[in-house]
């Protein structure tokens, strides 16, 4: 085909035998596979028994650098991104020093530009307030300038609202979005179980799920009140769905998120004083999995975010109520997800929507549709492959995956950002 330098050629996309044609690291066409075309000039990819997925976007992720390198650093963090999947991901202000101001921004940007500069992209996520106190909002045209894309204060909830409200006024007119870690200050913060059943077993203080969902309807009303737009984070309970789908059939600006761990595992996975569970927000019950499944079907949860959270092994390797909060993501979360379309919870569709075309749309970020003059970056995928998650296969220096030596299905085969194949 004239005026194309690669050709996927027999992918599977949407149930359906495709070839992809890329010229200049665009996307040209997307068409139905005919056995007899050739490409004459081309390069040809037979990517027959593969499917075809545009690049993910995690909007959510800790790469933990500056300061932190042990536990994950930029160059790491971007080769578990890659090899999951993700062509661009958005990294956490709760480094050290914080990100709150533009020479860390412009610090980690050069990091990510040095390490991996033909992708995957790192997006910063500017700290809200200086030092992530609170106290005062931090210099967020400036973070802007650096290069951030968004304003979050990451797991310390902002319990002022006059700031909070300023927050996201001044976001607002930057044209960039705050997103909320969603936690009031006194209801067992940062608990790592769900207040229940498995938490008085194990005889430890948990996290009701009103300690989420006070500060969703406080972030909602706020939205309303003044017509602000707010991204409320790793929602993981029932009640928080209703709320923000009430807030959208009033047409509030409300977006939300949820995480693979929230959508495949309950408190019951903390049995036994699992650290690799310990989770904030914790893992809830049956009923809020099921929900929010449900929610992601209707788009009420608009995206799925991986909430990387790398740690040391040494860190998890402790009593449960010393262990830090958090799990691995990025190397596991399509094989999961993945797995949940295997068994009729979620289409293909929906994944697409929510780990690529929605994050790329509510932070701006532009993305791959397929659609002609998008960029070309896109994965194949074995949707055949079974691989373990262990230590040695997973790609980020944190091994703290909650499906630690559980058998998984699927992986990207190879990985394309600007029509150039990464791996």
């Amino acid at each position: 085909m004239a005026g194309s330098d690669l050709i996927i050629r027999g992918a599977m996309w949407k149930d359906s035998m495709t070839d992809l044609v890329v010229s200049k690291s665009r996307i040209v066409e997307l068409r139905p596979h005919v056995e007899s075309e050739t490409y004459p000039g081309a390069q040809v990819v037979e990517a027959f028994g593969l499917t075809l997925l545009p690049s993910l976007i995690d909007a959510h992720v800790h790469l933990r650098e500056p300061g932190f390198e042990y536990k994950e650093d930029i160059a790491s963090g971007l080769e578990a991104a890659v090899y999951g999947g993700f062509s661009a991901v958005m990294a956490m202000a709760n480094t050290n020093p914080v990100n709150d101001e533009g020479s860390v921004t412009e610090f980690m940007l050069s990091q990510a530009k040095r390490h991996w500069p033909k992708g995957p992209k790192l997006h910063p996520v500017g700290a809200l307030t200086k030092g992530l106190e609170g106290r005062e909002l931090s210099p967020m045209a400036e973070l802007a300038q650096a290069g951030c894309v968004a304003f979050s204060n990451d797991g310390i909830p902002v319990t002022d609202t006059e700031i909070f409200r300023r927050a996201l006024e001044y976001a607002s007119d930057l044209g960039k979005l705050v997103i909320d870690h969603c936690e009031d200050p006194y209801l067992a913060m940062g608990a790592g179980v769900n207040e229940g059943v498995v938490s008085g077993y194990l005889g430890i203080k948990g996290q009701p799920t009103v300690g989420e969902s006070l500060h969703v309807a406080r972030d909602i009303l706020i939205s309303a009140a003044f017509d602000l737009p707010v991204h409320l984070a790793h929602i993981s309970c029932a009640q928080s769905v209703e709320l923000i789908a009430g807030a959208k059939e009033r047409g509030i600006k409300v977006t939300a998120e949820t995480c693979p761990h929230y959508l495949i595992y309950t408190e019951e996975e903390v049995r036994g004083f699992n650290t690799l569970a310990k989770v904030n927000p914790p893992l809830r019950t049956a009923h809020d999995r099921e929900a929010l499944r449900q929610a992601l079907r209707q788009g009420v949860i608009d995206i799925i975010v991986t909430d990387h959270a790398p740690h040391a092994d040494f860190e998890k390797e402790t009593p449960f109520e010393e262990a830090p909060n958090g799990i691995t993501g990025l190397d596991t979360s399509l094989s999961l997800i993945w797995s949940l379309v295997r068994q009729g919870v979620f289409d293909l569709e929906t994944l697409v929507r929510a780990m690529s075309g929605r994050p790329a749309e509510i932070f701006g970020l532009g993305g791959c549709s397929f659609a002609p003059g998008d960029p070309a970056d896109f994965i194949l995928f074995d949707p055949e492959i079974v691989w373990e998650a262990s230590p040695g296969n997973l790609r980020s220096k944190g091994k703290n995956s909650i499906c630690l030596g559980e058998s998984l299905l699927g992986k990207v085969k190879s990985h394309y950002i600007g029509g150039k194949k990464i791996f």
